[in-house]
């Protein structure tokens, strides 16, 4: 279990391991995106190994199931020029949300729960895995509350009616936790999650989520330890995977040191390490 969040300030390999030092990680974000050159990838890549930093993430931020034939090539473009990028540089995953059925990329819309879209899903994952065919990471979608996949029982489908080897689970247990009952219980929600999807795992988000005592149902995002995640039984569950990242993300930069100092006060107790 490595932690990492998101760092800047840098504009070589030397600052950006620098910076991922200074803040006590052991991974990263890929630092670059598709643009840059091989020469470039490769010193990044050097400096990491040389740092034992895991590139966890080469974001894909798009909507490839966009109802715009346009907007929807242009991500499935996207997609495959980053899911090359994580390939080349050894990035654990290559993570997007599967998209949304209307104008907002990750909008919710009724037409995101059809069958149809279900195996568009599926037709367009293929499509992206299959141009690439990456042998060093893997293609993932990162969990959500109103487009598969919405629960481990529907990213389980999705891995079997994917069926490709490099198709992975990005787990975000905050996107799923949508009602009053899951969010009381979550820490058996997590370790349902984890019996499901533990050998698909490649990388996961560290966030947490408060309910909000106002009708009809308030659940936010806040930082890890603002809300109600049950972190212990997140972290306990990580370690016994293989070296998985965890993630910060959705912060304000200045506010990444005490959340991962949150983290690792609670892994202390727990006598884990990140």
């Amino acid at each position: 279990m490595r932690l990492g969040a998101p760092v800047d300030g840098f504009t070589s390999p030397h600052e950006w391991i620098a910076a991922v030092k200074r803040g006590g990680y052991r991974a990263a974000y890929c630092p670059l995106d598709a643009d840059s050159d091989s020469q470039t990838r490769a010193a990044y890549v050097h400096a990491a190994a040389q740092a034992d930093i895991v590139i966890a993430e080469v974001g894909a931020w798009s909507n490839p199931i966009s109802p715009d034939d346009t907007v929807r090539r242009t991500a499935l473009a996207y997609c495959q020029q980053q899911l090359a990028l994580a390939d080349e540089v050894g990035a654990r995953c290559c993570v997007n949300i599967a998209g949304a059925r209307g104008a907002q990329w990750d909008g919710p819309y009724a037409d995101n729960y059809s069958a149809d879209t279900f195996a568009l899903i599926v037709d367009t994952v293929r499509e992206i895995i299959d141009a690439v065919r990456p042998t060093r990471t893997y293609y993932a979608l990162e969990t959500m509350p109103w487009i598969v996949p919405d629960s481990p029982e529907s990213y389980l489908e999705l891995l079997r009616a994917i069926d490709r080897p490099q198709f992975g689970v990005h787990l975000d247990p905050v996107n799923m936790i949508t009602s009053p009952r899951l969010y009381v219980h979550n820490g058996a929600f997590l370790e349902h999650c984890f019996r499901l999807l533990g050998a698909h795992i490649k990388s996961c988000h560290a966030k947490d989520i408060l309910l909000r005592p106002a009708l009809t149902v308030h659940l936010d995002e806040v930082a890890p330890g603002a809300g109600n995640l049950d972190y212990g039984t997140y972290l306990r569950c990580l370690q016994q995977l293989d070296d998985v990242p965890l993630m910060l993300e959705h912060l304000p930069m200045e506010q990444y040191t005490g959340a991962a100092a949150h983290l690792r006060k609670l892994a202390h107790a727990l006598e884990l390490t990140l």
